[in-house]
């Protein structure tokens, strides 16, 4: 830990600044602008210099640019104006100056509405209609090195909120004019990882269920007690930072876990990579497989990538987007009057990748009359433009990709069984996303970072509840879609912290609409409690009936159908 300096503000910041950069002047061009008040640059910027180091780097000051301090030249070693680098002390002015650049320094900070603290501590608001509660509370925590604010009025209290983005916030459940209820869901709706403790002196059951289900962390009764306040508050210090922690690991694992742009850290994905690195430098022909949105295009480029042809083009046809009449014009080309409208003649897919890369996506789409032509150029390295009976030989690799079954096509006769055999010679397949779960996280922080940076927006991480009910839904759009919730979610949100109301309406639904898996894999509650809901459907909602046929009194039927409205938040 570095050691806390005495002495003058100014002589500190000089020290600061010398250990630091070397010298004065190499931390003059490195300092943040806090020159409001001060009207000259010359002797008073430079005395100003190490203090804005010293206060810029304790304060939570936000900067647009740099000033400079006039310099020169002396003996090869360039310094401010005015300053003897060795001594520490201005030249050229009165004893009073620091005073007066220190003062001018207070004005800029405090014009900027920051105070001069050594360490930012955490935030704690305590939000109670009774005084005599805030005092306690304040007086219990005392040392545990929270920051404590408090309100006694609850409009007040989410003012301060939101100007002091407190970490923890305590909140009296019964107040005069505002139920506590409603103060909580305003204050998670301006900042969802806000963690919120209810107190209250009428507790019950019913209430603190419906707490919990709003998103306070906790409820407790008073009178407070003291252990288990403290244990409380640092259970949720120790959370957070521990979140934080994780932020950062996931930051560092995100750049461990990628393979040419592609994340993953599953066995199916490392496997997968690992295949790609076996593959690229002597592949010829290679078929990708996977449902739609789980990243072939990917594959394609580090195949192209990792390959010896990587300097040589890498061209894209989309066969599905091509009209039937235009495949082989696109494919191999056309020399001039070849047909109507052939002015002049016209390379191909293939010739403007010679040397290169083909990538053929959705290749179940080709018709049978390309087919066979794409055969001969995986066969003899040979295309034949649109109306020339004259071959030219290409050198390229071909890369083809479906969603599609292409062996059920084969036996439907609607794809050639000797072009299936040829592409198949090596086939990476790549698994859904609902089967690498483990990724999901990864995947999240991948595309908050590259969201957030696209639309210059400070969002910084996915609430918990977000990321459960992220990960109990199927992505029947794979990781495009899991890429296209999460953009939306970025472009939407208005603070720091995406939760479910940022995700697309698709998410919203119960939990039991959500989960898409396998009915093998679902607990017999859940079971139970779909057949229930069939049966009671099947009798037209007649609940004497449908608990007859189910075996069960009509309170256990009533008791499920609490339940379910329970979970779909009625």
């Amino acid at each position: 830990m570095e050691q806390r300096q005495s002495g003058p503000l100014w002589r500190r910041g000089f020290n600061m600044a010398c250990q630091k950069f070397g010298t004065v002047a190499g931390a003059s061009a490195r300092l943040p602008e806090l020159r409001r008040g001060c009207p000259n640059v010359g002797i008073f910027g430079m005395c100003l210099a190490p203090m804005a180091l010293y206060l810029s780097s304790i304060c939570p000051v936000s900067v647009d640019r740099a000033f400079y301090i006039p310099m020169f030249t002396r003996n090869g070693v360039t310094e401010p104006i005015g300053f003897d680098t060795l001594a520490g002390k201005p030249k050229n002015a009165s004893v009073e100056l620091s005073t007066l650049v220190l003062r001018a320094v207070a004005r800029a900070v405090a014009s900027r509405g920051c105070s001069v603290t050594e360490h930012q501590s955490p935030k704690l608001l305590a939000i109670d209609d009774d005084g005599q509660s805030l005092e306690f509370i304040k007086d219990a925590l005392a040392h545990d090195g929270l920051e404590i604010l408090t309100a006694n009025d609850p409009q007040v209290g989410l003012e301060m909120f939101k100007r002091t983005r407190p970490q923890i916030v305590l909140l009296d459940l019964m107040m005069p004019g505002v139920h506590g209820l409603e103060v909580l869901e305003r204050i998670l709706a301006a900042d969802p990882g806000a963690d919120v403790i209810l107190m209250t002196a009428h507790y019950s059951t019913e209430s603190a269920v419906e707490a919990v289900q709003k998103g306070a962390s906790d409820y407790l009764n008073k009178p407070l007690n003291v252990e288990k306040l403290r244990r409380r508050v640092a259970a949720l210090l120790s959370d957070a930072a521990n979140r934080q922690k994780t932020h950062q690991l996931e930051h560092e694992l995100l750049d461990a876990c990628q393979f040419e742009g592609i994340v993953g850290r599953s066995p199916l994905m490392l496997e997968v990579f690992a295949k790609i690195a076996r593959v690229a430098p002597h592949f010829r022909n290679v078929l990708v497989t996977g449902a739609t949105g789980t990243g072939k295009e990917l594959v394609a480029h580090a195949l192209h990538h990792l390959s010896p042809a990587s300097s040589g083009p890498f061209a894209v046809c989309n066969c599905s987007a091509i009209v039937e009449t235009l495949v082989e014009s696109e494919l191999f080309g056309y020399v001039r009057g070849a047909f109507t409208g052939a002015t002049q003649d016209k390379l191909g897919v293939f010739e403007y990748a010679n040397r290169g890369t083909v990538f053929l996506d959705e290749i179940g789409e080709l018709p049978l009359a390309a087919q066979a032509k794409l055969l001969r150029v995986l066969q003899n390295s040979e295309i034949q433009r649109v109306g020339s009976p004259v071959p030219r030989t290409v050198e390229v690799r071909v890369i083809a990709a479906t969603n599609r079954d292409l062996r059920s096509l084969v036996s439907e006769g609607r794809f050639r069984e000797d072009l299936y055999y040829r592409l198949t010679m090596v086939n990476i397949m790549l698994p859904r996303l609902v089967d690498r779960r483990e990724d999901m996280p990864l995947l999240q922080r991948h595309f908050l970072e590259k969201f957030a940076a696209e639309f210059k927006k400070p969002v910084t991480g996915i609430t918990r509840r977000a990321q459960a009910r992220m990960g109990i839904y199927s992505w029947p759009g794979n990781v495009r879609e899991l890429e296209n919730v999460i953009g939306n979610a970025c472009m939407m949100v208005d603070g720091p912290v995406i939760d479910i109301g940022d995700l697309r309406e698709l998410l919203h639904g119960a939990p039991g609409d959500i989960v898409g898996q396998d009915e093998d894999l679902i607990s017999l509650e859940v079971l139970q409690r779909r057949h229930a809901m069939r049966v009671l459907e099947r009798v037209g909602g007649n609940k004497s009936q449908a608990a007859e046929i189910l075996g069960i009194s009509r309170a256990t039927l009533y008791q499920f159908l609490a339940q379910l409205k329970v979970g779909n938040g009625s």
